[in-house]
């Protein structure tokens, strides 16, 4: 009988405990935001904002909702910073190197030409001074960024000639965005600004010579094979570009802490599903592409030499301009020389040699 009678004390004191908690998770309240992106709903770009909106939604069981919007149908494509920043809207979705204009630290955020790939900039997000460099720098603006996709290494892009080497690149016209417009200047070529939705009528006139996007699906339902003939790998100004949510800090703030704590989750998810969707699906299109005539090409190695001699000359400057640039770059490639080291003694081995056995 006194087993018994504890029993009963025990799930008495359960359900006491039970109801404020209960009380508590039906007191948090219904919301419905609004989360502009800055790209085509035909991309898997678009569709990391998809998972994440529906992550949050599930996680609430209905009660955070998060409309998401196309690139241009809220505020223009590369208008997602200023939008979330001034609370023109509560949430973003995005590629930070975007906004290399406001401040060239921001690129950090998404990638710099040679740096980390996805793995590297997850680690240093999550078990490096990452998260705290990224979103301190981002505080400033009244944004909480967090990474929420991801494409893995890029292609080099599409180009409507043959690049033989550096001399080739002089004058051309290309579409190129963030810090790889930058340093892809110095070898000679135009960059241009030109949003997703443009690429293909602009490759089409003959406005740009060439364009990188992102890699074999994406590129494919774009159409960018039917515009350019060539198509070049590596894409050594984007080996690993993080995509992020932005929530605009104030609305974040003020936030349940059980929400803020899905929100992140919900872009942890999101950032997963992102890269493993991207590693399914581009190596059919790539396939698919080369059946059908397009001409899979490498950069030369004095372009590669050429790059990267010019990234790290422009990394110099932007250490003595740039405060901000300093702190966080420092600390990246810091972590990232260990990570690469790391790397090839065993995972870079290993990959090496079986796509020389599938060669």
């Amino acid at each position: 009988m006194t087993q018994r009678r504890d029993l009963l004390a025990v799930a008495a004191l359960a359900g006491a405990m039970a109801v404020p908690a209960m009380a508590a998770s039906h007191a948090l309240p219904e919301l419905n935001w609004r989360l502009a992106t800055s790209v085509p709903p035909t991309i898997e770009f678009y569709e990391g904002a998809v998972t994440f909106a529906e992550e949050v939604e599930r996680m609430t069981d209905g009660k955070f909702k998060i409309r998401v919007f196309a690139g241009g149908e809220l505020v223009p494509a590369f208008g997602v910073f200023d939008a979330v920043s001034d609370g023109t809207v509560e949430m973003g979705h995005t590629a930070s190197y975007y906004y290399f204009g406001k401040n060239e630290a921001y690129a950090l955020d998404t990638t710099v030409p040679f740096g980390m790939n996805y793995r590297q900039f997850q680690a240093w997000w999550n078990y490096g001074n990452g998260k705290t460099l990224i979103q301190d720098l981002f505080a400033k603006a009244n944004i909480v960024p967090f990474p929420a996709g991801n494409t893995g290494v890029q292609m080099g892009g599409w180009f409507n000639k043959e690049v033989k080497s550096v001399a080739d690149l002089d004058g051309l016209k290309m579409r190129i965005g963030g810090m790889g417009g930058k340093i892809i200047q110095k070898l000679g070529v135009v960059p241009q600004s030109v949003p997703g939705a443009d690429i293909y009528p602009s490759l089409e006139k003959g406005t740009i010579d060439a364009a990188e996007w992102i890699g074999p699906h994406d590129d494919m339902k774009l159409g960018f094979n039917q515009v350019a003939s060539y198509y070049y790998t590596p894409g050594w100004w984007e080996a690993g570009p993080n995509l992020s949510v932005y929530i605009n800090k104030e609305k974040f703030d003020a936030l349940p802490v059980e929400y803020q704590a899905i929100v992140e989750a919900a872009a942890t998810r999101a950032n997963v599903d992102m890269m493993s969707s991207y590693d399914a699906k581009n190596p059919v299109a790539l396939k698919k592409l080369i059946s059908t005539g397009t001409k899979l090409r490498a950069f030369p190695r004095d372009v590669l030499e050429a790059a990267y001699a010019a990234a790290q000359e422009t990394y110099a400057e932007l250490r003595e301009s740039n405060p901000d640039f300093k702190l966080i770059y420092d600390d990246m490639v810091k972590f990232q020389k260990d990570q690469n080291l790391w790397a090839g003694v065993a995972e870079g081995r290993q990959d090496a040699f079986m796509q020389s056995i599938s060669r």
